[in-house]
């Protein structure tokens, strides 16, 4: 599984999927730039799902047209410690990915 965590999310999240290959949009050198074409440059690098806070994002972009999963979290805060207790779930919805956006958290 290849993961990108979108630029909103902690770093430390990271270490929570050691069997993946994981890496920030930040690491990538694609902050700012817009989500259509962070999808279109996912897709090129071989990566599998986006996992993100943005919860904007479903209403922005039809994700169902390309085929990448994207996680998008909800919790108190986009703070690791908020965040921490989603990872199981967004584990599970990664195995297989699921084209489209999926919604976790509370």
């Amino acid at each position: 599984m290849k993961l990108s965590l979108d630029e909103n999310l902690p770093n430390k999240l990271k270490k929570d999927f050691p069997e993946d290959e994981i890496s920030t949009v930040r690491e990538q050198g694609w902050s700012g730039i817009s989500n259509e074409e962070l999808v279109r440059l996912m897709i090129t690098q071989g990566f599998n799902a986006l996992t993100t806070f943005d919860k904007n994002l479903e209403h922005q972009q039809n994700f169902d047209r390309y085929p990448i999963s994207v996680i998008v979290l909800t919790a108190e805060s986009s703070r690791y410690e908020h965040l921490r207790p989603l990872v199981h779930e967004i584990k599970e919805k990664l195995q297989p990915p699921t084209i489209g956006i999926t919604v976790i958290g509370t």
